[in-house]
């Protein structure tokens, strides 16, 4: 990197060690061993407290003083302690206002992505980002086999094997596997939302919402199904999708033994037994067992109707909506009577239909379903 000054520094041992797997270079060889450590995943230093594993013995050394509560590490200038070193260092600049690396000629950012041009101010980083690009994945899960980008993703993917939360909510008490996910849960109970959509000015507690909210205007939908090419704007989502093509219903109803393609269902479901309504209307005290049926049903007094159909244009309030009005466009009927074959475009339709073959109906039921062409009771 061109105008590029570094902080001098009085080590200039040669890097004789090489990992041979990223090509990161080493002074010791202990070092290596170490560093080798993040790629095989191999842990040997256990905790006695808890029996959390780490590849490394000084971040067990940091790990048991979340245990003891020690923090050893004293800043000189404000008296603030740290229960590790590295944190140590980065809060001193706080006081000295110093910024180790700098460009000679603008005194900004210095590290460049050649690829997009985004900026860094530090090394470790902008090769990490780098990745994103390259698609280079060093970090292997020894469970799954799993790959990623950056060693703190690993780590994070490990507790869905292992179902460690170390991070509690100092106020309710619940747990999570990420500190990310703490920081936005906290703001369920501040109500703080930092984050405003500049389309309509909605404001989320977190910034990975955000993101999937804009979708909603932009009608982007990144991920795709490998099995039958559908799309999604959400990664939840197609998850959940893939159960169909599986059968798959991993989420068990505890009470009644129901099972579902996912979590969200089952929870929903739970209300039943419980008959449970924790969600209520601001505006006219109405109550919802979901909170997605309360944001839908918000809508009927705001009038608003943020999903568009981009064949025709038309506007509905819920997503599931506009997925049934598409279908007129398409043509698709995803909902097959197991009984003589017959296809509808809503499931809706198809339980009416199966009222033919179980049960006698009403005479105005049976000419509904002979001449109502709103209906849409069609043959495959």
């Amino acid at each position: 990197m061109n105008n590029l000054t570094k902080p001098k520094t009085s080590d200039t041992r040669e890097k004789p060690y090489h990992c041979d797997i990223c090509g990161k270079s080493f002074s010791q060889s202990g070092d290596l061993s170490k560093h080798k450590c993040t790629h095989t995943g191999e842990k040997q230093f256990h905790c006695n407290i808890c029996g959390k594993s780490f590849s490394v013995n000084s971040t067990l050394t940091s790990h048991r003083c979340i245990h003891t509560g020690e923090k050893p590490h004293q800043c000189d200038i404000c008296g603030e302690s740290f229960s590790e070193r590295s944190n140590l260092k980065r809060h001193k600049p706080t006081h000295t206002g110093e910024k180790p690396y700098h460009c000679d000629v603008c005194g900004k950012k210095p590290y460049h992505c050649n690829i997009c041009g985004k900026s860094f101010s530090g090394s470790t980083d902008w090769i990490k980002y780098k990745r994103i690009h390259t698609g280079e994945k060093l970090y292997h899960c020894n469970i799954c086999g799993k790959s990623f980008s950056v060693n703190s993703s690993l780590t994070s993917h490990r507790r869905t094997h292992t179902g460690e939360k170390p991070y509690h909510c100092d106020i309710c008490g619940t747990s999570f596997s990420q500190n990310s996910h703490l920081t936005n849960h906290i703001r369920s109970h501040t109500g703080e939302k930092p984050y405003v959509c500049d389309i309509c000015g909605k404001s989320f507690s977190g910034s990975g919402t955000l993101t999937r909210h804009k979708r909603i205007h932009t009608g982007e939908k990144p991920y795709a199904c490998e099995i039958c090419g559908k799309l999604f704007s959400h990664n939840k989502t197609l998850n959940n999708h893939r159960h169909i093509h599986t059968g798959e219903k991993p989420y068990r109803c505890n009470i009644c033994g129901k099972s579902f393609f996912q979590s969200s269902n089952l929870t929903s479901h739970k209300f039943i037994h419980t008959g449970e309504k924790p969600c209520q209307c601001d505006i006219c005290g109405k109550l919802f067992s979901q909170n997605s049926s309360l944001t839908s049903h918000r809508r009927i007094h705001t009038g608003e109707k943020p999903y568009h159909c981009d064949i025709c244009g038309k506007s509905f309030t819920a997503n599931s909506h506009l997925t049934n009005h598409k279908r007129v466009h398409t043509g698709e009927k995803p909902y097959h009577c197991d009984i003589c074959g017959k296809c509808f475009s809503q499931k809706g339709y198809l339980s009416t239909h199966v009222n033919i073959h179980t049960q006698v109906l009403p005479y105005q039921y049976q000419n509904l379903l002979q001449q109502d062409n709103n209906y849409e009771y069609f043959v495959c």
